[in-house]
């Protein structure tokens, strides 16, 4: 979700259990205590924040109100990540936010299926990317390009410009290395992100 909307990634819902002064570990036990639907705007970050604390001042229970979040970045997800695509069992669910057992049973409930979590989830897209690594060096015999740890001091150049290709006019990011563009990130699309950096 990061690339698509904040609603729905692990950082909000550690900022939303910080302002209902909890930790995210008891934030997930809390939703799971919840009995009532409330259901809360996931559109927007500015909205379902506005939307639960005012559920709080209607007095509606803590559990429901964080359960209900819960629902709400399920539905945003779905409706933007998911948006046109069939959803098929067996569900695998990957990431940080996959410890969030409430977040794992609103997204049950709202497939209406098993959502599998597997062991070590939270870095599934690094194994994944390792194992893709090796799968190219094997099969095309072209050795690794690991540049050594040393990267880790080099002085990179980062500027930044705003893309005038569609509409949402992005924010794109880039890195530069004696003066070749090394990367490029940061657009709603992956135009920057696909075309040759140089």
């Amino acid at each position: 979700m990061n690339t698509v909307c904040a609603a729905g990634t692990g950082s909000f819902l550690d900022h939303q259990a910080l302002r209902l002064n909890m930790s995210i570990e008891e934030f997930s036990q809390r939703a799971l205590d919840s009995n009532t639907l409330v259901r809360i705007a996931g559109r927007c970050t500015v909205f379902a924040e506005s939307d639960m604390i005012h559920k709080q001042q209607m007095g509606h229970r803590t559990e429901d109100i964080v359960y209900g979040l819960c629902q709400a970045l399920i539905r945003n997800y779905l409706n933007n990540v998911g948006l046109g695509k069939e959803i098929k069992p067996p569900i695998v669910f990957q990431g940080g936010v996959a410890f969030n057992q409430g977040i794992v049973k609103a997204l049950q409930e709202e497939l209406n299926t098993e959502v599998i979590v597997p062991p070590h989830h939270e870095i599934m897209g690094a194994i994944g990317s390792a194992l893709l690594v090796h799968e190219e060096i094997v099969n095309n015999n072209s050795g690794s390009r690991f540049k050594g740890f040393g990267v880790s001091e080099i002085k990179y150049h980062t500027t930044s410009f705003e893309c005038e290709a569609c509409p949402n006019r992005c924010e794109i990011a880039q890195l530069s290395l004696n003066g070749q563009v090394l990367a490029r990130w940061g657009g709603r699309c992956d135009l920057w992100e696909r075309s040759p950096t140089s």
